[in-house]
């Protein structure tokens, strides 16, 4: 799931960004108000981290404001280190979806990430499923019925994406600017590389009809079809 980090404090960006990747997030960082809300307004992202006070002439809940004025609806963290009442009303009535005060521990930061992710989808806890196919954003397993999937940390982030997508036409451009850094130097075929590694985990080795589908000229999607 592709994250958009903005946070003028590059201690604090790096480590989150850095800890984010090694759970298998797609992360971009913005250091400054004017490069974040450029990159909120333009990019399509599953989550915005966004710090509460940032240098110049646009600061955080700026950011939040136009990002709604422009009918994103992206989950919104905010980050702060005020912790009065009143700047978390203020936070959250700008359109913010949750609140976290610094300093925070990483794995409450992850935690309230996941529940933020959570919310769109028709799930249960914290399994994506699709017929016989779990994936737990929790614990990292993936089950094909009774068999346990070992992914590869692209593999697994593809997945989900594909799992929290399932029933729509995925392109390869869709699938890039999810499950990959905006920076990653990525051609189109290493999307059907990676659907590839996929299909002979969750797919070739099994009898039960396939789950991972091309759209010829369009893209990929899964799904049980009839």
């Amino acid at each position: 799931m592709r994250t958009l980090i903005i946070e003028d404090e590059h201690k604090i960006a790096n480590a989150i960004a850095q800890g984010l990747r090694q759970e298998s997030y797609a992360v971009d960082v913005a250091y400054d108000g004017e490069e974040g809300l450029s990159s909120a307004l333009t990019g399509e992202y599953d989550l915005i981290v966004l710090d509460r006070m940032l240098p110049g002439a646009i600061e955080g809940v700026d950011i939040c404001r136009e990002v709604r004025a422009n009918n994103i609806h992206t989950p919104i963290l905010m980050l702060t280190a005020k912790d009065q009442i009143q700047d978390r009303v203020t936070g959250l009535n700008a359109g913010a979806d949750d609140y976290l005060v610094k300093p925070f521990a990483f794995e409450e930061l992850l935690a309230r990430i996941r529940a933020l992710l959570r919310r769109p989808q028709d799930t249960t806890g914290t399994v994506l499923k699709v017929d016989d196919l779990t994936l737990d954003t929790l614990s990292y397993e993936v089950r094909r019925g009774a068999k346990v999937i070992s992914l590869s940390s692209k593999e697994y982030a593809l997945l989900e994406y594909m799992l929290r997508n399932q029933g729509r036409v995925l392109t390869k451009n869709n699938i890039i600017g999810h499950v990959w850094d905006y920076d990653a130097d990525v051609l189109p075929n290493t999307v059907e590389v990676y659907i590839g590694y996929l299909r002979n985990k969750i797919d070739k080795p099994f009898k039960r009809h396939h789950l991972i589908h091309t759209v010829r000229g369009f893209g990929y999607k899964l799904g049980v079809e009839g």
